[in-house]
C-alpha cells in the first residue's frame, strides 16, 4: 500500500468527498483491524489527504466542512453532549467549576507579593517565635482573597483552615522524610512547615473560588 498515492491507498480518486473519504477510511481499517502496520498506513493517507485539503482550502481551491475547519468545536461539541447525556459526569462537572477558579494575572500577582513578603521574612527572620504570626497573616490573606470572591464567610473560612492544617501537617511528613533519607535541609521544622503552608494557602486562595 505504501508505494501508491494517498487516494488510491484508500481506494479513492482525488475527487472524493469528504463524507467518501471517512466511509473508506473506516472500511479499511474495519477489514484490516488486525493488520497494525496496514492501519497505520490507512490513518497516514488519511491525514495526507486531509491535510492536502486543508491546503487547497486556504488557497480558496476547494471549501472544506466544518468537521475539517473546526475540529476543536465539533470536539468541544462533542464534550459537552457527553457530559449532558451523563448525570454522573455532568454533577462533577458543575462541582468543578464550582470549586475551581481562573484568577486574572493581576489577581494572582497581588495575592503573590503579599505571600511572597511573609516568605521572605520568614526566611531572613531569626526570631522563630514570629512564626505564629507570620502564618497568622498567611491564614488571614487566603480567608480574606476567598471571602472577595463569593462572601460566603464559613465555605471562606473552612476552606482555609483545611488548607492550613494540610499545609502543616504535610509539610512535617515530608521534613520528616527528607531528614529521614539523609537530605540536608537548611530549614528548620518551624521555618520549613511555614514556607510549605503560605505556598499552599497562595494555591488555594487562587484556584478555589
Amino acid at each position: 500500500m505504501t508505494e501508491l498515492n494517498p487516494y488510491e491507498q484508500l481506494g479513492l480518486t482525488e475527487n472524493a468527498s469528504f463524507d467518501e473519504i471517512q466511509a473508506a477510511k473506516q472500511n479499511l481499517k474495519e477489514k484490516y483491524q488486525n493488520d497494525p502496520p496496514a492501519i497505520e498506513s490507512i490513518e497516514i493517507a488519511y491525514d495526507a489527504i486531509i491535510m492536502q485539503r486543508l491546503r487547497l482550502r486556504q488557497e480558496g481551491k476547494i471549501k472544506v466542512p466544518e468537521q475539517i475547519r473546526f475540529p476543536e468545536k465539533i470536539m468541544e461539541t462533542k464534550k459537552i453532549l457527553t457530559i449532558e447525556n451523563n448525570p454522573t459526569a455532568k454533577k462533577v462537572s458543575l462541582w468543578l467549576n464550582d470549586l475551581l477558579d481562573q484568577p486574572s494575572v493581576k489577581e494572582i500577582s497581588l495575592n503573590g507579593i503579599v505571600f511572597l513578603l511573609l516568605i521572605a521574612i520568614s526566611i531572613f527572620n531569626t526570631n522563630s517565635q514570629i512564626l505564629p504570626l507570620l502564618l497568622t497573616g498567611g491564614v488571614g490573606t487566603s480567608f480574606f482573597v476567598l471571602y472577595r470572591k463569593r462572601r460566603l464567610f464559613w465555605r471562606s473560612l473552612g476552606i482555609t483552615f483545611i488548607a492550613f492544617i494540610i499545609g502543616v501537617s504535610l509539610a512535617n511528613i515530608l521534613f520528616n522524610l527528607s531528614i529521614g533519607i539523609g537530605l540536608n535541609i537548611s530549614l528548620g521544622s518551624e521555618q520549613f512547615a511555614t514556607l510549605f503552608t503560605f505556598c499552599l494557602l497562595w494555591l488555594i486562595s487562587n484556584f478555589i473560588r
